[in-house]
């Protein structure tokens, strides 16, 4: 059994017991986030498709830790001006297990 959620934007595909990572959820480590966004449902009998959302649908994710993701370097500059500018960027993440899916 799986299911498509969407959350922070972004969707993916989760079963239990995964661990993913997800736009920043405002919630603090071992607290329980109810997700209702749930876009598709694979069970034993079939793929049940929301429009846009499946009704009655959820998953519960426990959260592990807010976590930065890789560093990046944001670089501009313009040739022959001595315009440069070097700034770098770190997203913060969520690391989150999935815990319950219910249909």
């Amino acid at each position: 059994m799986y299911a498509i959620i969407e959350t922070g934007g972004k969707q993916y595909r989760v079963s239990e017991g995964d661990v993913i990572f997800v736009e920043k959820l405002d919630a603090q480590e071992g607290d329980v986030v109810t997700v209702n966004n749930v876009l598709a449902v694979k069970k034993d009998a079939g793929l049940e498709v929301g429009k846009p959302y499946v009704e009655e649908a959820k998953v519960e994710l426990k959260i592990e830790g807010q976590v930065k993701g890789k560093k990046i370097i944001v670089f501009k500059y313009k040739a022959k001006k001595n315009y440069r500018r070097k700034q770098g960027h770190r997203q913060p993440f969520t690391k989150v297990v999935v815990e319950k899916i219910e249909a």
